[in-house]
């Protein structure tokens, strides 16, 4: 016998297995201990002074559980199946290329970074303030910048494809059963790299290949077809398509693409800040209590409004999370966030950006659909600028000093390896940002009482949480507007924000790659 239940509990309730397995047994009416059960949806009502948990359940009696999956895979060996070159292994590469794989086409991944484990040695140094490598960090290497993050799953974009597929796919790889039934899902940067790497080794166990250290710094056309592509070392891949899955940090595609006069776009992106509170004070304000316990997780927040005609919002809320170093480039600072499965840090971080569209860059048009991609690189050059003259330390602010303006004496412990030092930068932050910021942190004050408090920090600068470039493709066939058989992908593309949209919209692609090759 199955039963499905909707119960509404006291966090402890679920959080301790007797009590829940009682109150489960006690509403099917079971006599006996003889049932299992599983979380189909959790989530936190915490609108009210006792916060509260929201728990669908299928209960099984007498009976075996059911596959947690709604979806069927099928992995076959594409070893002599017609090859795809897919350039950049995040998410909406990985997932390229296991969709393609099931459609029968061979996938060949080129990643210009380091596998996933030689990578975490370069982010040691990077963290340490040692060494910086330019194609192995936060942002370059196996898996692309969601593999160092929150693994954060959420999204919005429900209408792009498949949410529930791509949440299976990460499970099937290693991620927590959790994320099958969160409200807001998440891996942990702890787990993600086992994921990622069992996601390499299914696509390699199917004939697909996965070479690293192969930075692409050239396309093989033929007059508006796309046959190929060359790296670094010389070494030419062929492919009947190519699936550009490059990133939005990939600056030096961007330019390759406008060496090569292939149509780009300037779109509008976001920039700002990392602003870190001590998680106590995070949880104090969301859950309206002293302290949360042991069966709340760390509070986290979303909060958005209009200043002066842009939009200011949070991004990539990280709670019991730490900032983190995502440069790319030398001279430069760019901060990001990431926490570990457990989010069990004493701080809680988010980006505090600010809506940025072409028409606000008029200093910047010379650059043409570059100009946004100019405005993030002499902000990141600016922090470095003003961060003391470290490796990787970034400049940071009292949050209550900056929105009054004027330099802090001393700045909150921060959770960012590498250092911060006091900095100015109410002073040197852009008009377009700063101001509107500070008018920001007033406003998310007012219904998050609490927020603009002496012990937070703010931390400079978040400037790549989106792409402010586009690479147009037809609405119809994903192919690039000018260039047959170029699929750009992801987030680099302009089409996609976050792990999820990006891996739903690899999967489109690999849909459409098969679609126009069994056309022909």
């Amino acid at each position: 016998m199955q039963t499905k239940l909707q119960l509404t509990l006291l966090p402890q309730q679920v959080g301790n297995e007797a009590t829940f397995r009682s109150i489960i047994k006690q509403k099917i009416g079971c006599g006996e201990d003889d049932f299992s059960y599983r979380i189909l949806r959790k989530s936190i009502d915490a609108r009210s002074r006792q916060p509260r948990m929201n728990v669908s359940v299928e209960v099984f009696v007498g009976e075996n559980p059911t596959t947690p999956y709604e979806n069927e895979f099928h992995y076959r060996d594409v070893t002599t199946a017609t090859p795809v070159v897919v350039v950049g292994s995040g998410p909406a590469g990985l997932f390229a290329a296991l969709r393609l794989i099931e459609l029968g086409y061979k996938p060949v991944m080129l990643e210009r970074g380091k596998e996933v484990s030689d990578r975490k040695r370069d982010i040691a140094l990077q963290n340490r303030n040692q060494a910086f490598n330019r194609e192995s960090n936060y942002c370059f290497g196996e898996g692309g910048a969601g593999t160092f993050s929150d693994g954060k799953l959420y999204t919005r974009s429900k209408k792009r494809g498949n949410i529930r597929r791509v949440l299976e796919i990460f499970h099937r790889h290693g991620a927590q059963d959790a994320i099958l039934y969160e409200a807001h899902p998440h891996i942990g940067t702890d787990r993600l790299p086992v994921v990622v790497r069992n996601m390499r080794k299914t696509i390699v166990d199917c004939g697909g290949e996965y070479i690293f250290n192969a930075k692409v710094v050239d396309l093989i056309l033929e007059n508006d077809t796309i046959k190929g592509v060359k790296t670094a070392d010389g070494n030419t891949f062929f492919g009947a398509a190519v699936v550009l899955a490059t990133g939005h940090s990939a600056r030096d595609i961007y330019a390759l693409l406008q060496q090569k006069k292939i149509v780009v776009e300037a779109k509008g992106f976001a920039m700002g800040v990392r602003v870190e509170h001590p998680q106590a004070l995070i949880d104090r304000i969301q859950y309206h209590c002293k302290w949360r316990g042991e069966y709340l997780p760390a509070a986290s927040y979303s909060i958005v409004n209009q200043i002066d005609g842009r939009g200011v919002y949070s991004f990539c809320m990280c709670p019991g999370g730490h900032i983190v170093p995502a440069s790319t480039e030398s001279g430069a600072i760019v901060v990001n966030g990431m926490s570990a499965a457990a989010r069990n840090s004493h701080f809680a971080n988010s980006g505090i950006v600010v809506e940025i569209r072409p028409e606000d860059l008029t200093d910047y048009h010379q650059f043409g659909a570059l100009c946004g991609l100019e405005f993030q690189k002499q902000l990141e050059q600016t922090a470095f600028n003003n961060n003391g003259g470290g490796l990787q330390t970034a400049p940071a602010q009292r949050l209550t000093d900056f929105v009054t303006g004027k330099l802090s004496n001393s700045l909150p412990e921060c959770s960012y390896l590498p250092g911060v030092v006091s900095s100015p930068m109410h002073f040197w932050l852009p008009k377009i940002i700063g101001s509107r910021l500070r008018k920001g942190f007033r406003s998310f004050d007012r219904y998050m009482h609490g927020f603009l408090s002496s012990e937070a920090v703010v931390v400079g600068v978040e400037s790549r949480s989106s792409s402010p470039v586009r690479i147009p493709r037809n609405a119809d066939t994903c192919e690039h507007i000018q260039v047959k058989g170029l699929f750009p992908c992801g987030e680099g593309s302009g089409y996609a924000g976050g792990i999820t949209s990006s891996a739903m919209d690899g999967e489109l692609i690999a849909e459409k790659v098969a679609e126009k090759l069994n056309r022909h």
